[in-house]
């Protein structure tokens, strides 16, 4: 069993940063698939970004150029990032980091962007 752990949500104003986290641990595979989703108030949950354990990043087209995804592999574990820059109030969701296309699920932290 792979176990998540999210950080870093919180409010910010309109054009400003966040950096989540998503900490892995447990039974984590050799070659693996971890990625950031989103779900809005009464929006489906939506993949926007990705990144398997050779590189790879997958960026959704709602938010490239600004968000950036990343990997920092440790002895028996994996953190995964989304760097988010240049906020806007359409970014407001709740954000899941994900392992293996489902196998595992974050608890989600919230983001809020307002001014």
């Amino acid at each position: 069993q792979v176990q998540l752990v999210e950080s870093g949500g919180g409010l910010v104003q309109p054009g400003e940063s966040l950096r989540l986290s998503c900490s892995a641990s447990g039974s984590i595979s050799g070659f693996y698939v971890m990625g950031w989703y989103r779900q809005a108030p009464e929006n489906e949950r939506e993949l926007i970004a990705s990144i398997t354990s050779l590189g790879a990043p997958y960026i959704a087209d709602s938010v490239k150029g600004r968000f950036d995804i990343s990997t920092n592999n440790a002895k028996n574990t994996v953190t995964l990032y989304l760097q988010m820059n240049n906020l806007a109030p359409e970014d407001t969701a709740v954000y899941y980091c994900n392992y293996n296309l489902g196998q595992a699920w974050g608890q989600g932290t919230v983001v809020t962007v307002s001014s």
